[in-house]
């Protein structure tokens, strides 16, 4: 668009804008703010490093920049950056902001001196240098302020920085005139800054741009600024956030005696910006630039405060300091908003990281951030042994912006994918209401807390597929990967059977690799030999993916393969397999394993023939809310066709072995806000239809449980006794949860255990004596793998036992 063609719009705009009384204009804000980011107020933790005061230009207002003379050194050593990123790090920043004079080298001979005794050409080479160290030697996430550079320096700096930004202050050249604002700076010089924001948008780096005012433009020019900012955003996709940022005049300056904007006006364009940039867009107003006035900025459709510093003061402003969080989150929840920690590179940006950002940085930001792309905020990780935060004050009262929500969850309706997203993006006071909800509904059910006596046995850990989430099985490379490959002997899974029953156990839970020598005989054979060994022992076994390896292998339907898995005793099925029902997610983290639409089939097959099933989702690793939402509405519409799942089952993904992890390509599992959600949200979605959800002790440790116990759930899954699978991708918590302490946990919490059994009936109560005061286990066997089977007979032999028959191997407790 033609220079004038900005300027008619801007001042149609100006005249719809100023027709409207500010409270009006506040007040659409404020709607649009809530359309696109609902209660949600961002800022980022940062630490400022000034990394050369020195600048080419000599801006009317400006008391950063200096003389060469005044500043001492022309630029930070190495050793100060990292002295101030370090102190950053200590007080919990996120982000290493870097602002610099714009190319002080081509004015002052100092600044050439000095980059040449530090080794480099020009102060970007530098600053991309510091960056590096920053981030190495730290992990702090550098956003840049370098001035203008060419498209080759913006390209540099993509690989050592997650963000960059250059505000464009203003599109008039007016002030670039003599007696204004910008006289005498040709990187002001609006088509210069413009042509970089654009070559930015070209490299696709998350930008950060704004407008200055009070510098002597007009309304109108700030309206004709916000317009062009807006078209480089739509045809490139990359300004992250727009600033407003309003002028404080400073003594010794050149506008010293200028006035400052009244915070009307402030509040007036913020508004203004909401309204042309819409609901998506970020908007940003700097809180130390209002001093005790800055809560009523939120009230002009602000979503974001910047950066806040516990560390440095605000450089560029020194005469303004940062307010302290505690405040600005009191601020913030005042007028019912909940302040939210992001990263440098906003949400968005994050939710799509292979496209915004380097290659070489997108696994620390996936490692920092959360399922919605905000900063990761406490230091709970799945499996490990660290507390989750202090426990929610859990209780259902008074819910703000879910409520409508919960009102249908409650009623029993169905809820939409909209909806479900809609609950999984709570924060603050809105999860401890989405919580309350759920437990109020767990009443429905009651207030014992159930779980079952059995074993998990693994045959076997050798598999053909290559699931990126998946720390248990072996490949080919297997021998160099988290301990050995193992295909268990029919005598070693007896014993461990018998034992299982001599300790109280009322169920096996049989799962394992898909082995390319294993047919649908050999789930069949392993059937057997668990029916042989303890007739009344109750089989769980086979994913939907090893049921249709079996059914495939023997060219029977899975509805054939199904029933003669049934009449050889296969009790139910475990849910397992499903990770995250959403192929787009699947094509990622399972690309070879069976789709959506495979995995519901085999599982409404197995309930038309009446075998039961558990339901699991696998989550925290590459998939994003929209994902939960349309796996719990496929679980929800199955149950409303069939009635035949039996539980439940959210399992938090255990990133510390997992291969997807290792190569940088998935996040560190859910957070805890996440995994509260995720177990009262499938309370409210599946309501009333599933009558059980479970949480994993194996997972979420006994302080864990304890919370979740509270946020719906009503069953703690079972003792296992060889947990295996969780334990490979690096859980601590142990491979057995035994009746005396599962119920001791349960009671401290408030709650009543009773021992149920797979299927939620009550056990014998000769079985429930048994499970309490059992012998330690003995060791078990890792029955190494065979050597394959040369052809003619031993091949034909080995396909149609599909199981080792000896029993030396490798014994582990």
């Amino acid at each position: 668009m033609a220079a004038h063609d900005y300027q008619t719009q801007a001042g149609r705009l100006l005249s719809q804008y100023e027709a409207v009384p500010l409270e009006r204009l506040l007040n659409e804000a404020q709607k649009l703010r809530a359309d696109g980011h609902g209660r949600v107020v961002s800022y980022s933790r940062k630490v400022f490093i000034p990394l050369t005061r020195l600048c080419h230009d000599v801006c009317g207002y400006c008391t950063f920049a200096t003389t060469p003379a005044r500043a001492g050194s022309a630029y930070l050593s190495p050793n100060q950056v990292l002295e101030i990123a370090r102190a950053g790090r200590a007080a919990g920043c996120r982000e290493a902001l870097f602002t610099l004079g714009d190319k002080p080298e081509l004015r002052y001979a100092a600044a050439r001196a000095a980059l040449r005794a530090l080794g480099f050409s020009s102060t970007v080479e530098y600053l991309a240098h510091a960056c590096r160290l920053v981030l190495e030697e730290t992990g702090l996430f550098p956003h840049v302020n370098a001035g203008v550079m060419a498209e080759a320096e913006i390209a540099a700096l993509r690989a050592v920085s997650v963000s960059q930004g250059i505000m464009l202050e203003t599109a008039s050249n007016r002030l670039c005139e003599p007696g204004e604002a910008h006289f005498g700076s040709p990187d002001k010089v609006p088509h210069v800054r413009l042509e970089m924001i654009e070559a930015a948008g070209r490299q696709r780096v998350p930008f950060t741009s704004g407008i200055l005012i009070g510098i002597g433009e007009t309304r109108c020019e700030r309206i004709e600024a916000l317009l062009v900012l807006r078209d480089l955003q739509a045809r490139h996709g990359h300004v992250q956030e727009i600033i407003i940022q309003n002028f404080n005049p400073k003594p010794g300056t050149r506008m010293a005696s200028t006035p400052a904007p009244t915070l009307e006006d402030l509040l007036w364009t913020a508004a203004v910006a909401r309204l042309i940039f819409g609901p998506a867009m970020n908007i940003q107003t700097p809180p130390n630039l209002s001093f005790e006035h800055f809560p009523k900025l939120l009230d002009a459709g602000i979503n974001d405060w910047g950066g806040i510093s516990p560390v440095t003061a605000d450089h560029v402003n020194p005469e303004a300091p940062w307010p302290h969080l505690d405040r600005l989150a009191e601020a913030t929840a005042d007028r019912g908003l909940v302040l939210t920690e992001r990263l440098a590179v906003y949400p968005e940006y994050v939710s799509d990281v292979q496209r915004w950002v380097h290659p070489i940085l997108v696994p620390r930001v996936l490692a920092a951030s959360d399922s919605c792309g905000f900063a990761r905020t406490d230091p709970w990780i799945p499996g490990s042994k660290v507390a989750p935060p202090a426990a929610l004050r859990i209780q259902a009262g008074n819910p703000q912006t879910v409520s409508a929500v919960l009102t249908k969850s409650q009623s029993g309706e169905g809820l939409g994918e909209d909806d479900i997203t809609r609950l999984f993006a709570a924060r603050g006071s809105d999860v401890e209401d989405i919580c309350g909800a759920a437990d109020a509904l767990r009443t429905n059910v009651g207030d014992q807390v159930t779980y079952v006596v059995n074993r998990n046995i693994n045959y076997t850990n050798i598999c053909t597929f290559a699931c990126g989430f998946c720390a248990f099985s072996k490949g080919k490379l297997s021998d160099r990967l988290r301990g050995r490959p193992y295909d268990l002997a029919l005598d070693e899974i007896a014993r461990r059977v018998h034992e299982a029953w001599q300790r109280g156990a009322t169920e096996v839970c049989m799962q394992g690799g898909i082995h390319p020598n294993y047919t649908g005989e050999t789930y069949l054979t392993l059937l057997k030999t668990v029916k042989n060994a303890v007739p009344e022992m109750h089989v769980h076994a086979f994913s939907p993916l090893e049921v249709t390896h079996g059914a495939q292998t023997l060219g029977l339907s899975v509805s054939q393969f199904l029933e003669r898995l049934q009449a050889a005793g296969l009790g139910s099925l475990p849910g397992t397999a499903a990770e995250i029902l959403d192929d787009e997610v699947r094509a990622v983290i399972c690309p070879d394993k069976l789709s959506t639409h495979e995995w519901l089939q085999v599982v409404e097959a197995a309930h038309r023939i009446g075998l039961r099933t558990t339901a699991t989702i696998m989550f925290g690793h590459v998939e994003h809310p929209r994902s939960w939402a349309r796996h719990l509405r496929h679980i929800r519409d199955l149950q409303e066709r069939t009635g035949g799942f039996t539980e439940f089952v959210p399992l938090p993904f255990v990133h510390m072995e997992a291969p997807i992890f290792l190569k940088g390509r998935a996040r560190k599992g859910p957070t805890w806000r996440e995994t509260l959600l995720m177990h009262a949200v499938a309370r409210l979605v599946l309501h009333p239809l599933v009558r059980n959800i479970q949480a994993s002790w194996v997972k979420l440790g006994p302080d864990g449980v304890a919370q979740i116990l509270r946020a719906g759930v009503n069953d703690l899954g079972g003792t296992l006794m060889n947990e295996s699978i969780s334990r490979a991708a690096g859980t601590q918590h142990g491979q057995e949860f035994p009746p005396e302490q599962m119920e001791e946990l349960i009671r401290a919490c408030g709650r009543d255990p009773r021992q149920r059994t797979t299927i939620y009936g009550a056990p014998a109560d000769i079985r429930r004596r048994q499970s309490f005061g059992a012998p330690p286990l003995a060791d078990i066997v890792l029955t190494p793998p065979r050597r394959p089977a040369r052809k003619g007979v031993e091949a034909r032999a080995s396909a149609m036992a599909g199981m080792p028959s000896g029993t030396s191997g490798e014994r582990r407790h």
